[in-house]
């Protein structure tokens, strides 16, 4: 990893501000870095502001937006790209938390057809996470939303008998 990326140093200082329990610091921080890279900046720092600010969001809808903007971001952006900054990084091991989220956002919303169609990504995706802590959570997730969704489909309907 390089301390030589300015704009990842300050979304890291962000990202520690909402650790520490400063919600409202980081959303506020990671506003003002958006408006510094967006929408013609770096693709790869729009993904991973976009991946945490979602997690600020007292909104489901705006949690949702920000899931996409980073999904969209990933889209863009290139595995070159993201070893530049760490070269122990693999674009490809990104999309199985970006999926898992985007389909979590839409179980909460009620669109169980799309949280289906993002959880069958993040599922399609989950070979490429270590086997590591942070693969270990998003494998957990992934199984968890599998599990509820699964339950919610064949759970009756509203007025069904």
């Amino acid at each position: 990893m390089t301390d030589e990326d300015p704009t990842m140093r300050r979304i890291a200082d962000a990202i520690t501000l909402h650790r520490d329990g400063d919600a409202a610091g980081a959303r506020q921080r990671f506003a003002e870095i958006w408006a510094d890279i967006s929408p013609d900046g770096d693709t790869f720092h729009q993904c991973v502001l976009a991946h945490y600010m979602a997690d600020l969001q007292d909104d489901l809808r705006d949690e949702l937006v920000w899931d996409l903007r980073a999904l969209a971001a990933a889209d863009a952006s290139s595995d070159d790209r993201v070893k530049r900054y760490d070269s122990s990084l693999d674009l490809r091991g990104f999309y199985p938390s970006l999926y898992v989220n985007l389909a979590d956002d839409y179980h909460r919303l009620g669109d169980h057809a799309k949280a289906r169609a993002h959880l069958d990504q993040a599922e399609a995706h989950a070979d490429t996470l270590r086997n590591d802590g942070y693969g270990d959570t998003i494998r957990s997730a992934i199984r968890r939303l599998a599990a509820e969704l699964a339950e919610a489909e064949t759970a009756p309907r509203n007025g069904a008998r």
